[in-house]
This record gives C-alpha cells, sequence and structure tokens, in this order.
C-alpha cells in the first residue's frame, strides 16, 4: 500500500481504522458484494438465468482477484472494473460468466461500494464524535466552576467559567452528531443507472431489481440517478468538515490557553522542543487545527467535482476519489487526538 507521509508520520496524521474501511480489501470486498447481489436481484426478475447467480456466488467465495493487474488495467481505462469483471468473470467460468455484472456499468458498481464502505465508517465516526462528547461533558462535571477571562477577538472581555467555554465546545460536536443522519441518508444509497443513467437493460422492471438489489445490501433506492448528481458527496464533504472544525476549535483554544503567560489549562504529554528543552508544546491540540484547516481546503474540491459533465464524468469522478479519502482519514484522525487531548486535560483555569 502506498503510505500518505513518511512512516514517522502515521501516528501524527493516519488513521489505520479509516485506512481499513476504505483502503483495496475492503473495496474489493464491497465491489463483489454487490456483483453477488446483483446476480441474485436479476435471477430473481428472470434477467439471467437462476443456476447463474447461484454459481457466481459460489464461486465468489474464492475468488481473490490479481490486483496487479487491476493496477494495470485502471491506468489504460481509468477505471478498475472492466478488468475486475474481466476477472470475476472468467474466475466464475462455463455459460454463467455472461450473466456476472448484468445491467450495470462501472460507476453503478464503485459507487455502490462506496456507500458500502461508508456504512462501517459511519458508525465509526458516530462512536467516536459520541466519546468526544461524553468527554466534554466530563469536563464541565470537573472543571466547569473555574474561573477565567473571556475574550472576544483576542480581547479579554469579562469574567467566565471554564464551563461557558466548554460548553460551546459541546454544542459544536452534538450538533455535528445530531447531522449525521441526514448525512446517512443521502449517502448510503444504490447506484443502478446502467451505461447512461437510464438503466435501459431492465426496461420497466428496474424498480423491482432496485428495490431486491438495495434490500440485500442494506440500502435505499434513491429517487433520482446518482450518476451526475453527485450533492450527497458535497455534502458529505461539508458535514466532515464541520466535524474536523468543530474539534479544530477546541484545539484552537486549547493552543491559546496553553500559551505560557496565560497557563489557563494544564495537559500531559506535552511535545518537546529541540532547540528549547524547557517547553512543552500542545502537539495534538495544534493537528486539530491544521487538520481542521486541511478539510476546509479538500471540501473546495468537492465542489469542484460538483461538475460532472452529462450523463456520466471522469474528470470529476477522479478528483472526488483523490480528495474524499484523504477528508475521511484527517476526519477520522482529528477525532482520536481530540480524545486523546481531552483525557489529558489535568487543569482548567489560572493556576491557583
Amino acid at each position: 500500500m502506498t503510505e500518505f507521509f513518511p512512516a514517522f508520520l502515521n501516528d501524527l496524521l493516519y488513521d489505520p481504522e479509516v485506512a481499513a474501511l476504505i483502503g483495496t480489501e475492503a473495496d474489493m470486498n464491497a465491489m463483489l458484494t454487490f456483483e453477488v447481489a446483483l446476480g441474485e436481484a436479476a435471477a430473481k426478475n428472470r434477467f439471467i438465468p437462476q443456476d447463474h447467480a447461484y454459481e457466481l456466488a459460489e464461486k465468489a467465495g474464492t475468488f481473490s482477484p490479481d490486483l496487479l493487474s487491476l493496477q494495470t488495467a485502471t491506468l489504460k481505462d481509468g477505471v478498475v472494473i472492466p478488468d475486475y469483471v474481466r476477472q470475476l468473470r472468467a474466475h466464475v467460468g462455463g455459460d454463467a460468466a455472461k450473466s456476472v455484472h448484468f445491467g450495470a456499468t462501472s460507476q453503478d458498481v464503485i459507487d455502490t461500494a462506496l456507500a458500502l464502505k461508508l456504512r462501517d465508517v459511519f458508525d465509526l465516526f458516530e462512536a467516536r464524535l459520541t466519546g468526544v462528547a461524553a468527554l466534554l461533558e466530563g469536563l464541565i462535571g470537573t472543571f466547569g466552576a473555574a474561573e477565567m477571562p473571556g475574550r472576544t477577538r483576542m480581547q479579554s472581555a469579562i469574567p467566565i467559567t471554564a464551563g461557558d467555554r466548554i460548553r460551546v465546545w459541546r454544542a459544536c460536536v452534538t450538533q455535528a452528531l445530531e447531522a449525521l443522519d441526514s448525512v446517512r441518508r443521502e449517502n448510503l444509497i444504490l447506484s443502478l443507472a446502467g451505461a447512461a443513467g437510464t438503466a435501459e437493460k431492465y426496461g420497466e422492471k428496474i424498480g423491482a431489481v432496485r428495490d431486491d438489489l438495495a434490500h440485500a445490501l442494506g440500502l435505499t433506492v434513491p429517487d433520482y440517478v446518482p450518476h451526475a448528481a453527485r450533492g450527497r458527496v458535497a455534502d458529505l464533504g461539508n458535514w466532515l468538515s464541520r466535524v474536523s472544525g468543530a474539534l479544530g476549535k477546541i484545539g484552537q483554544d486549547v493552543a491559546l490557553m496553553a500559551q505560557n503567560e496565560l497557563g489557563e489549562i494544564a495537559l500531559s504529554g506535552g511535545g518537546a522542543s529541540s532547540a528549547m528543552p524547557h517547553k512543552q508544546n500542545p502537539v495534538r491540540a495544534e493537528v486539530l487545527v491544521s487538520l481542521a484547516r486541511f478539510n476546509a481546503t479538500q471540501v473546495a474540491a468537492l465542489h469542484q467535482s460538483l461538475i460532472h459533465e452529462q450523463e456520466r464524468s471522469g474528470a470529476a469522478w477522479t478528483l472526488e476519489w483523490l480528495a474524499l479519502p484523504q477528508i475521511l482519514n484527517a476526519t477520522g484522525t482529528s477525532l482520536k487526538h481530540a480524545a486523546s487531548l481531552l483525557s489529558g486535560i489535568k487543569r482548567l483555569g489560572k493556576a491557583g
């Protein structure tokens, strides 16, 4: 697997749990799940013989695609599915091979596979956000009454308590958590629309096939053709940036509170300086700010990818492949660092 960063940055900027949920193995599993379920739905609605669907389901258990071949073919085709389907048909063999991938196009497979992967990512992020919210609630209980100066526009304003500030942090986190249900509904959808979005091979039965396939996959059927209508992906990027932005706000406040001349917070596990041994840098707080700003810039790429020309796009779709995994990684990493940072707060308010 190609590394995003030098290995020594992995713990700082990389989330292996997210990588496992969206990486190569997850992709292969999700695409195969789609193809098997598609075969079953097509057979149920009498588009392919039932024994072909049985053969595909049986052979799928031993299918292991040649990744080097997929990589080489993707350079030529711009998408992995043509070679993936070729390999799967060769593995299934016999007459059943011609029924593999019936009525689908590359985008149906990849977009539905993304939905299947996102389902697990959403569950992970929900659990982590819930954990961060609980940590904030605990800090309010422990340190909420501690006094500190409130600041507006970076200037001293009026006295507040630590609880006043933490409740703002908590609101940002819980509001993002509450918005997740909408993001789930928009993105956990089936794509089955064929080469030009018309599902021409299924004709009037497309509704039944979609319903059967979506039920098998635990997804919903959208009321639009999703190939070139990408608002859900932009909304997903917005939500991910909102999560990392909420955590970045916490990080920015903590970094300011940790300044020597303020001393309004005490943290465990501060970072060392190679030149000034007396320093204890608020590393995780700083990284939260960096990751939030990174995601904010990547959201612009997803908004550029809204411009999917005509019925399907290659360029805009590829732009999503570049931006979305990095946004997901940055969000997951932010959630991990936020939990660690909040768990390491030993004091809030001025030292007594």
